[in-house]
């Protein structure tokens, strides 16, 4: 057992002769500059687009605001003109109606007025009816007298 346990207890020294493995604290270094570099470049691209996008909508909101703006105004001076017109209107439908009322007051005396004409253009018919017969019946008497002479 002793015989044994010295020649396993021996010494032993081996000797590699191996290449010196890649540097992994250099491809560490390199990939974090990579990667480093390329969100810095992802991040300026973002910064640019979202520059880009806010440029836009602020555009879009001011061309908004001042359609609004206009359309507004517009609005506003279309209801002063309804306005306006309704007035118009109002006044043009009193002006119908005062003449309306003033055609029938007119109308109503031209009437009366036309009825007393007619009453004296009857009495007047009457009247020269009347003469008429007496002068006929005076000729008859003036031819009457005459034939009798």
């Amino acid at each position: 057992m002793s015989c044994l346990r010295k020649q396993a207890t021996g010494d032993v020294s081996v000797e590699v002769n191996a290449c010196p493995g890649p540097d992994l604290r250099k491809i560490l270094e390199d990939l974090r500059c990579q990667y480093e570099t390329l969100m810095e470049r992802n991040r300026k691209e973002t910064e640019q687009w979202y520059a880009c996008k806010v440029e836009e909508v602020n555009l879009e909101v001011i061309t908004s605001s001042q359609e609004i703006e206009s359309s507004n105004k517009q609005v506003t001076e279309l209801r002063r003109q309804l306005q306006a017109l309704e007035i118009n209107v109002q006044a043009q439908l009193t002006m119908k109606e005062n003449l309306e009322s003033s055609l029938a007051e007119t109308e109503c005396r031209y009437n009366k007025y036309l009825a007393e004409l007619q009453s004296q253009i009857s009495c007047v018919e009457q009247r020269l009816a009347e003469i008429r017969a007496e002068m006929e019946c005076q000729n008859q008497e003036y031819k009457t007298l005459l034939d009798v002479k």
